[in-house]
């Protein structure tokens, strides 16, 4: 597997992939949806994704002495590295946010979404659609990365929609705290999208190589 991984990051990956991750960084913007910045990390996967077929590079994995669930397995360890990648730099936006800036008026003045523990559970929430609509949708043809893009684009800027307007409900303030306000409740919905992301990848992977073993290249 390690070998498989190797192939990955060396010769399948697009030097979008890795530029991409930098989007993590959008959590320091205010004034701005942040969970944007987890989507455009997986904008950068739908490239690396893009390169990939173009260099028929599914052939070439499938005529590697590996079975068909290690190709789906080493192709969804990549994407599990890109987006932990762009959740650290997440995590490092957010712990500048609640600390050093945490009484900053540019981000206390901001009507959307704030920066926290709860907003990193909803970026986990994105990454896991992703591996659920567009990797696993992608495994059922090993070609056609469009249909499953667009569907991908819309369920998680609906999801987007509704992380930033949680928030603006009655008793649901909480959920926007600033620095280490409502900690508790931050770090178990932080937590939770963990679990969920756990959950929808290992899904999409099973999903994956269920559609993938079907497939006559």
């Amino acid at each position: 597997m390690r070998n498989i991984m190797r192939k990955e990051l060396k010769l399948s990956s697009s030097p979008l992939a890795f530029l991409f991750i930098a989007f993590g960084a959008m959590f320091m913007l205010p004034g701005y949806p942040v969970l944007c910045g987890a989507f455009f990390v997986t904008l950068g996967l739908f490239q690396s994704f893009q390169t990939a077929r173009e260099a028929n590079d599914i052939v070439f994995s499938a005529l590697l002495p590996i079975a068909k669930k290690d190709v789906v397995r080493g192709r969804m360890l990549f994407v599990c590295f890109i987006e932990l990648c762009g959740l650290l730099l997440m995590l490092v936006s957010v712990v500048v946010r609640m600390t050093v800036l945490s009484e900053a008026g540019l981000y206390r003045t901001n009507a959307l979404m704030n920066a926290n523990f709860f907003a990193l559970g909803g970026a986990l929430v994105i990454f896991g659609l992703f591996n659920l609509i567009f990797v696993a949708g992608f495994f059922k043809t090993a070609y056609q990365i469009g249909k499953p893009f667009v569907i991908y684009i819309v369920i998680a800027f609906l999801t987007i929609t509704v992380f930033e307007a949680l928030h603006h409900f009655p008793l649901l303030g909480a959920l926007n705290a600033f620095g280490t306000d409502h900690l508790g409740l931050q770090l178990s919905l932080l937590a939770a999208g963990v679990v969920v992301y756990v959950l929808l990848t290992a899904l999409a992977y099973r999903k994956g190589c269920r559609s993938f073993e079907k497939i006559d290249l």
